[in-house]
């Protein structure tokens, strides 16, 4: 099965991501992007949910995961709950335009 995998979903015209791979991780942020701007996420739950998977490893989500933490420390910060969820929302926006990164290239047979 996991022969066919890249195969079948070239045919179908996806992209097929090596599990733990980077660009499949980027996709996996990128997707989580676009569903909190379309409202099936809120802010704080989006941030949440990157700095769980990824904490302050992935270049591509450190701004989010440090968005995380002032979400933590609200009490203490200067900002407002409603200025996070601006400043996660334009960065989310940021990764969803982001363009289409093809996947690793693999070896074909000739």
């Amino acid at each position: 099965m996991h022969e066919l995998l890249p195969e079948a979903l070239e045919e179908l015209g996806l992209t097929f991501f090596p599990v733990a791979s980077d660009a499949g991780k980027e996709a996996a942020v990128r997707a989580l992007a676009r569903r909190m701007l379309a409202g099936e996420l809120s802010p704080r739950e989006f941030t949440f949910r990157i700095h769980q998977h990824h904490g302050h490893e992935l270049a591509l989500t450190e701004q989010l995961a440090e968005l995380d933490d002032e979400y933590d420390t609200l009490e203490y910060g200067d900002k407002t709950a409603a200025q996070i969820d601006a400043e996660v929302t334009a960065e989310a926006r940021r990764l969803a335009a982001h363009p289409h990164v093809p996947a690793e290239p693999r070896d074909t047979p000739s």
